[in-house]
């Protein structure tokens, strides 16, 4: 917002620099027109347009920068998702492999009872283990 408030001093400071070289110009002709209040609401419209373009601006901004933000959380969450299922086969494999009576077998064992299921120990051996 400061951006736009900078740019909207500098405007009016452009506009108020504008007005006294066309008043030195139209002296003669400033004494037949009076000077009209339309012209300073006209700025403060202009102004409160531009301002207003800016803020809209600055929403599709963010809006477009939140939507980006949704879909990488959403590609994050696929890429678990599939590191997940690989994980499965691997302790899958892994599962039909060990020797329930070797020293890894029965520690294995152990470490499973803490689990709902064998493949979840497994899986949880496998990923501290990568």
């Amino acid at each position: 917002m400061d951006s736009i408030d900078k740019l909207l001093a500098q405007l009016q400071t452009e506009y108020q620099e504008v007005q006294p070289e066309q008043q030195s110009k139209s002296a003669t002709a400033k004494s037949f027109i009076p000077s009209s209040p339309k012209s300073a609401s006209f700025m403060d419209n202009l102004l409160a347009e531009v301002k207003a373009d800016f803020a809209e601006e600055d929403a599709a901004i963010e809006l477009k920068k939140q939507q980006e933000l949704e879909q990488e959380r959403i590609r994050q969450e696929q890429l678990k998702v599939k590191q997940l299922e690989a994980l499965k086969v691997q302790a899958k494999e892994w599962l039909a492999k060990v020797d329930p009576l070797s020293s890894e077998g029965l520690w294995f064992e152990r470490f499973a009872e803490s689990y709902p299921s064998k493949l979840e120990a497994a899986i949880e051996y496998l990923k501290n283990n990568e």
